[in-house]
């Protein structure tokens, strides 16, 4: 499925990537809301794709445009009988506090809520868990 939104002029390059943080509520009068708002929030996307068309945007000082982007799989860990590839699982971060931990990154995703839904597009290794947990790490969408 082709993901087509709006972004700045400035940042419209093929390779950037960025985090799309949800709705505003000076753009709920738009004509073209439903093209900016199509995404999932709080989820990474990067720019495929440019396309020739620009529009004038009430928020921003350049034109935005139009580009395709892809959401981009983020790396987690997940208890063992969890990581099989193509399930759709309920996330919830692995309660540690080892900041220090090589794979606390991956425990403790940045801009993943707990409780959301997301699908294992592949298991990428075992994790060596200082706790002594069987964990793996994970691609998800």
């Amino acid at each position: 499925m082709v993901l087509v939104t709006l972004i700045g002029d400035s940042h419209a390059r093929i390779g950037n990537r960025f985090y799309y943080m949800g709705p505003t509520e000076e753009c709920k009068d738009c004509r073209l809301k439903n093209v900016c708002f199509n995404l999932e929030q709080g989820s990474l996307y990067e720019i495929v794709q440019l396309r020739d068309t620009r529009h004038e945007c009430a928020l921003r000082e350049d034109p935005v445009r139009v580009v395709v982007v892809d959401k981009v799989p983020f790396s987690a860990a997940v208890t063992k009988k969890l990581a099989i590839d193509g399930s759709v699982i309920t996330f919830e971060a692995q309660d540690c506090d080892n900041i220090g931990c090589p794979n606390w990154k991956y425990c403790c995703p940045a801009n993943v809520a707990p409780g959301e839904k997301h699908t294992i597009t592949s298991v990428v290794e075992n994790l060596d868990c200082p706790r002594g947990e069987s964990l793996v790490r994970v691609k998800m969408e």
